[in-house]
């Protein structure tokens, strides 16, 4: 790996005034400051149009977004759906929240009510699996085991997500993550994340975001080193964690 740190990474936030609505965009920003601290230089760029993609791209964050504005939300997604694929394939690092994942499953199914059937909404196709509703809406402190440590975020989510296919993110220690009795939460498939934690996920939990920036620097023939900067912001992240897990019953780490 190169020595010298990469110059002039971009994070891109899709969509944002369609999927930020619990803060899950500022990721991207998340991604970018830590990037900084190990020495790189980084930019967010808040994409509203397809037509303002940045010729390169080094990692990309969707967020969550309201019912309301999924179907809109998805034909946004759709007008990059070759980019969404390449990205896929060429190691690109993606980070996907709530409704934001939901859309790169193969589909939404949103409940009827009284006299209105089921409405399917057709996803965009890059993560197996579909997102199908719940008997009642979860909203709650989430904690989940996982290879890159312990990860604790909000889920706030009123439909479970079955026949995930590629490797979850990790086991759920507590809250109710992919549901149905699966005891997951997330999907990984190559270097695309899925994952129901809010917080937004990468400030609580900087260990996630490390893996991320790993792959992004080493894409860029480089090897990530977390700055000094960091350290100090990552033990405010894991009290914060660990005041929320000892609430739960769960160890401090």
């Amino acid at each position: 790996m190169s020595a010298t740190q990469p110059s002039n990474l971009t994070i891109v936030t899709l969509f944002p005034s369609l999927l930020n609505s619990n803060g899950d965009a500022e990721n991207a920003r998340v991604l970018a400051r830590r990037a900084e601290w190990a020495g790189a230089t980084a930019r967010v760029v808040a994409i509203e149009d397809a037509a303002e993609l940045p010729d390169h791209i080094d990692a990309v964050v969707i967020g969550s977004g309201s019912d309301t504005d999924l179907v809109a939300a998805r034909d946004k997604l759709r007008t990059l759906i070759d980019e969404l694929r390449r990205w896929g394939t060429e190691g690109v690092p993606m980070l996907a929240i709530g409704t934001g994942w939901e859309l790169l499953s193969h589909g939404i199914e949103l409940a009827g009510t009284a006299g209105t059937p089921v409405q399917s909404i057709e996803g965009i196709g890059i993560l197996p699996g579909r997102a199908i509703p719940r008997d009642v809406r979860v909203t709650d402190d989430l904690v989940v085991k996982t290879k890159f440590g312990r990860l604790v975020g909000f889920e706030n989510h009123a439909r479970d997500y079955n026949h995930a296919e590629a490797s979850p993110l990790g086991r759920v220690l507590s809250g109710s993550g992919n549901g149905q009795g699966s005891s997951q939460e997330g999907v990984v498939m190559g270097d695309v994340f899925g994952t129901h934690l809010h917080g937004p996920v990468l400030a609580k939990n900087p260990s996630l975001a490390d893996e991320l920036l790993t792959r992004m620097f080493r894409r860029a023939g480089a090897e990530y080193i977390r700055g000094e900067r960091a350290a100090s912001v990552d033990e405010i992240a894991r009290a914060a964690r660990n005041q929320i897990a000892v609430r739960l019953g769960l160890e401090s780490e």
